[in-house]
């Protein structure tokens, strides 16, 4: 069975961090690129879900859709 994820890639001035919704657990990815984060994360997945069985899907709600924003706060 095949399962999209939605996912979250960050750059930094080091790199690239990314991480998906709808997984109970902590999965992160990191990589020099986009790609090598995206993929370094999608790894991560599997081997979250081989680790912990498919039971860290079970009642978290699929994102249809995931935003990006920015807030300005006063600090």
């Amino acid at each position: 069975m095949v399962r999209q994820f939605k996912v979250i890639v960050e750059k930094h001035a080091d790199g690239y961090v990314a991480y998906p919704f709808g997984l109970k657990g902590v999965v992160v990815g990191e990589g020099s690129t986009y790609e090598e984060a995206l993929a370094d994360v999608k790894s991560a997945i599997t081997f979250h879900i081989e680790t912990f069985g498919k039971e860290v899907l079970e009642g978290v709600p699929r994102v249809l859709e995931a935003f990006v924003a920015e807030a300005c706060v006063a600090t």
